[in-house]
């Protein structure tokens, strides 16, 4: 006769929970799976990485027409370029044109943008199509608007005929501002759309309670709506100075070659200076130079968001301190439990 085992009776009795002591990182963290990023790190350095130190390494050749064929072997000048760069050309006329432009522009669109999107937020007949005309001017492609700016703006154009004027706005003085307004034209849309996402996170029942409140137009949007807009309207920004600095091919077709000296902005300059002038060397001292002049407000921005602090990467270095003098204070059997918790 077989005998049956019975199993062992279950033990009702909780199971310790392991603690963690304070400053330890967890074990998925510790043990992330890094090389999964190794895809997007190989592109990144094969996109970005290894054109700038190409582009560095070109800044520092004396690279023509006459060296392009053997570039490797061209004669090696160091900072020479960059000194031509700031001295013997116009770049720092370029660079204020760029960032005075860049700033203007982004001035004027802001309040337009915000207006815009405050304008289409409630439902009305006819929104939808009021939102997609409000996106004809950043849809189109820079090269139909230019040619379009281009035909308006001429002496006989649309422009002198409605304002009874015989300006030249494509050449002289009066091109910064041609330039200006339509880069504002373009560019207000853009933060149409972020104003316009920002606002919907708005809560209805904060609509309610300012109506209940009594609250007037300018109190409503300067102590509810402004603050949600907050963070969208600094993403839209820090973008548009970004986008307007590097704007080429807007002045490119609305001007042509070679540019008033009022609207001689960067891109164009260095566009010049490598496939008009075939100083290789020289356009890559500029460009490198727009990329610093374009990282600034970019590092200004990540640190006023804290996006690169790192806020959620633990406790910092005093409290980690802290937390060994406590452990270290802890009695033997704490430290036991430690010990296996971590096991």
């Amino acid at each position: 006769m077989t005998q049956v085992q019975t199993p062992a009776p279950r033990t009702t009795e909780p199971r310790a929970r392991a603690v963690r002591p304070h400053g330890t990182t967890p074990l998925y963290k510790r043990e992330r799976p890094l090389w999964m990023l190794l895809p997007g790190g190989v592109l990144m350095l094969a996109v970005i990485v290894v054109p700038l130190l190409v582009g560095v390494f070109i800044a520092m050749l004396d690279l023509d027409q006459y060296t392009l064929r053997q570039w490797f072997s061209a004669p090696f000048v160091g900072f020479a370029n960059f000194a031509e760069a700031f001295t013997d050309s116009p770049l720092l006329h370029s660079i204020w044109i760029s960032v005075s432009l860049s700033v203007l522009v982004t001035v004027v669109t802001v309040p337009i943008g915000v207006a815009a999107a405050i304008s289409t937020q409630n439902r009305f007949p006819g929104r939808g199509l009021v939102r997609s005309i409000y996106l004809i001017p950043y849809v189109l492609p820079a090269f139909v608007v230019g040619t379009f700016f281009r035909t308006m703006l001429q002496p006989q154009g649309v422009v002198n005929s409605i304002l009874h004027t015989d300006v030249l706005w494509l050449n002289g003085s009066a091109s910064y501002w041609a330039l200006a307004g339509v880069m504002i034209w373009t560019s207000w849309p853009f933060v149409y759309l972020l104003s316009l996402a920002g606002l919907q996170a708005v809560d209805n029942e904060v609509h309610e309670a300012a109506a209940l409140d009594g609250v007037t137009w300018w109190a409503k949007l300067r102590y509810v709506i402004f603050p949600y807009l907050r963070g969208p309207l600094s993403l839209a920004i820090i973008i548009s100075i970004l986008h307007n600095i590097n704007n080429f091919t807007l002045p490119f077709v609305l001007f042509g070659i070679p540019l008033p000296s009022s609207v001689e902005v960067m891109p164009v300059l260095t566009y010049i200076a490598s496939f008009q002038s075939f100083r290789f060397g020289l356009s890559a001292a500029m460009a490198i130079c727009s990329l610093v002049i374009v990282a600034i407000p970019l590092f200004v921005y990540l640190r006023a968001v804290k996006l690169d602090t790192g806020d959620d990467a633990g406790p910092d270095r005093k409290q980690r301190r802290a937390d060994r003098r406590t452990l270290a204070a802890a009695t033997p059997a704490a430290a036991a439990d430690i010990d296996g918790a971590r096991a």
